[in-house]
């Protein structure tokens, strides 16, 4: 995330992890652990934290309470969001959003796809309930490092739209970490 610029309150996040092993405590939670230091490196602050297994209504009762009760500003899941039966992360969250926010999602996978091949099966989505953006990233420490490069810039930008802060820049600028020219999705390539 970058700056969170003067006056403006810190970013109030959940980090989720969707994982049967780590659920079952048979797994260390690495990539969720991790995902808690990139967020709170980045100046935001994590104030819910939960592990469910690859269950989707039970993801889907998380990521409800986190936006309907806590009313967080941003949820980022780990897990679940491959081709394997179990991986039911991004249905459960499509069940709970009201508006998809796919450029997130599509930047991840661009990013990781010059590293990691298999990048293009991921299934992650992301997407708005009520005020808060709620994103998938991958199950590994370096699918969740990679993802969250890809898109931490532009979080802030995105809170503050959902919070309807005004003034955020001015007509023609770019916002910060926005994509370099001639990027796919740009509109210069």
């Amino acid at each position: 995330m970058a700056e969170q610029g003067a006056g403006r309150r810190p970013i109030r996040a959940g980090v989720v992890t969707v994982s049967d092993g780590v659920s079952a405590g048979r797994r260390e939670d690495r990539s969720g652990e991790l995902l808690c230091r990139l967020v709170e490196q980045a100046g935001g602050r994590v104030e819910f934290r939960r592990v469910v297994p690859d269950e989707a209504e039970q993801i889907r009762r998380v990521l409800l309470e986190a936006a309907d009760v806590h009313r967080l500003d941003l949820v980022v899941t780990t897990g679940g969001t491959g081709l394997a039966p179990r991986d039911v992360t991004p249905e459960a969250t499509l069940s709970v959003v009201e508006r998809l926010v796919p450029g997130l999602p599509e930047a991840m996978r661009w990013a990781a796809l010059a590293r990691t091949p298999t990048a293009m099966l991921s299934r992650a989505v992301a997407g708005v309930r009520g005020r808060t953006l709620i994103v998938n990233l991958p199950g590994s420490p370096r699918g969740v490092q990679e993802s969250w490069q890809a898109i931490a810039g532009q979080l802030p930008h995105a809170v503050a739209l959902l919070r309807g802060e005004q003034g955020l820049h001015e007509p023609g600028e770019k916002s910060p970490g926005a994509p370099p020219e001639g990027a796919p999705g740009t509109g210069d390539g």
